[in-house]
């Protein structure tokens, strides 16, 4: 994988589009926290019609929310587009999606968990680095630190960034930093927008999945071959992941599924669900210090 184009910094009174390509919209009072967020921040935030009409579990059919990216996507006037929530439903959008009907003028686009479909689909399709940071209804919620880190990386206000954790295994490793729910990665394996993983710091978090059933991604991860390409591997936030049965830690399924890779590991980063979720350039150059437990990137390549 090769480091992406990132769009230019923006300024608040510019346009931001707010989209719901994922799961239905429930949480409203969260959402409006969001929403007032970005617009004391001084942008102008616009948003379909349809964003509240559920169709099942999904923000309405697959055709409503596609074309709600691909009209935000070419909106000349929008610099960036905000995820109003995650839940599931934008790989559904990656097989009615044409990468060519986008325009070649990078923007960002903001979100995380299920939102890891399009900035993967993005990074390989149009070689364009999102923003694996909070959605609209995760934002209300974030310490002031992680909300002021997302508006100073699009405004360009700093151009670096270092996040702290525990590191264990072999020192430091330089690469292209991939952010993902793992979940969500872990079914774009053999698919056409997963990524060549060579040269690749995969920086991973999740909710609500049990150590067996991260044990078992794991465990698909290194059949595939995917995992021993990567140069280093970033853990985020595993939240609600607590069982009552007899059952590994979570870290203990870390060690045991990823020590004999060789490879830089950094563990307990501040980004993922249910606490402080940093924002993380997909694509951008980033260095991981294992010896130092240290997730550093910067905006140049």
């Amino acid at each position: 994988m090769q480091p992406t184009k990132f769009p230019s910094i923006i300024t608040p009174s510019q346009k931001v589009r707010v989209i719901a390509p994922s799961g239905a919209l429930r949480e409203r009072e969260r959402f409006e926290q969001g929403l007032k967020i970005w617009c004391d921040r001084g942008y102008e935030l616009t948003m379909p019609d349809d964003l509240s009409q559920p169709w099942g579990y999904l923000a309405g059919t697959d055709e409503q929310r596609c074309q709600q990216f691909v009209e935000a996507w070419n909106d000349p006037n929008c610099v960036a587009i905000a995820c109003a929530r995650g839940g599931y439903g934008s790989m559904r959008l990656l097989e009615k999606l044409d990468w060519q009907e986008l325009s070649d003028r990078p923007k960002w686009l903001i979100g995380f968990s299920d939102i890891t479909a399009l900035l993967w689909g993005l990074a390989k399709h149009k070689g364009i680095g999102g923003l694996h940071a909070p959605v609209i209804t995760t934002l209300g919620n974030e310490p002031e630190r992680s909300q002021q880190q997302l508006f100073d990386w699009v405004e360009g206000k700093v151009d670096a960034i270092t996040l702290e954790g525990e590191g264990w295994n072999n020192g430091q490793a330089t690469g292209v930093l991939l952010p993902a729910n793992l979940t969500l990665a872990t079914h774009i394996i053999g698919t056409n927008i997963c990524p060549d993983l060579e040269n690749v710091i995969l920086a991973i978090e999740d909710v609500s999945e049990a150590p067996y059933r991260v044990d078992r991604m794991l465990t698909h991860w290194r059949w595939s071959g995917h995992l021993q390409k990567l140069k280093g591997i970033a853990i985020g936030r595993f939240s609600q992941s607590e069982v009552s049965t007899p059952s590994f830690t979570m870290e203990e399924v870390w060690r045991d599924r990823l020590t004999d890779l060789g490879i830089p590991i950094v563990m307990h980063l501040p980004f993922g669900h249910d606490g402080e979720n940093a924002p993380l350039p997909v694509g951008c150059i980033a260095e991981l210090d294992a010896d130092n437990g240290t997730l550093s990137f910067l905006r140049s390549h």
